[in-house]
């Protein structure tokens, strides 16, 4: 199962837009590839696209983009001026299917996937890169910007989109 975009994906790409123009860019759980296909017509230099998925990698080179099965940065080598990153952000819902789970559930508490990815994504940002990424206030927005300011990110929140039951937010991470 590919991830299809949703108003996540969307509002990502309106900062990706403005954000990868002359950037080497990791897009973190490519998904569908739209991340990484933005970065690409929005001018960046270089852009490598990473999912644990297999099917997805397979999907995402033969729309041109280079890609590799990464389970977050197990496969990833190199360092990056931006790192676009729409995870699976929603609380456990012990209802859901297994395969559906795996795109949609950052964990129990649904912030769980995205402090593994903020433990080890300093390591791949270049000195003044930035990390772009989006959660649900079913996700417990405060915890995410505890965990971000106890790993010595800083952070500004670009943009708030209300949906029928929860709020998206995307936020700008940088290196402390």
């Amino acid at each position: 199962m590919i991830y299809e975009p949703d108003e996540d994906s969307f509002l990502l790409v309106k900062h990706i837009k403005r954000l990868a123009k002359n950037k080497r860019v990791l897009d973190m759980g490519t998904g569908f590839g739209i991340l990484a296909e933005t970065a690409i017509r929005s001018g960046a230099v270089d852009v490598l696209a990473v999912d644990i998925n297999e099917e997805v990698i397979d999907y995402v080179k033969s729309k041109g983009i280079k890609a590799k099965v990464s389970d977050l940065f197990s496969n990833v080598n190199e360092k990056f001026d931006l790192i676009v990153f729409n995870p699976p952000y929603l609380p456990e819902d012990e209802m859901e299917d297994e395969e559906t789970r795996r795109i949609t559930t950052g964990g129990k508490r649904g912030y769980e996937l995205l402090g593994k990815f903020l433990a080890s994504a300093k390591s791949y940002l270049n000195k003044k890169g930035q990390i772009l990424t989006v959660f649900s206030s079913l996700t417990h927005k405060d915890k995410i910007d505890k965990m971000l300011k106890e790993g010595g990110y800083k952070f500004d929140c670009l943009e708030k989109k209300k949906l029928f039951f929860e709020e998206l937010y995307v936020y700008l991470i940088f290196k402390d």
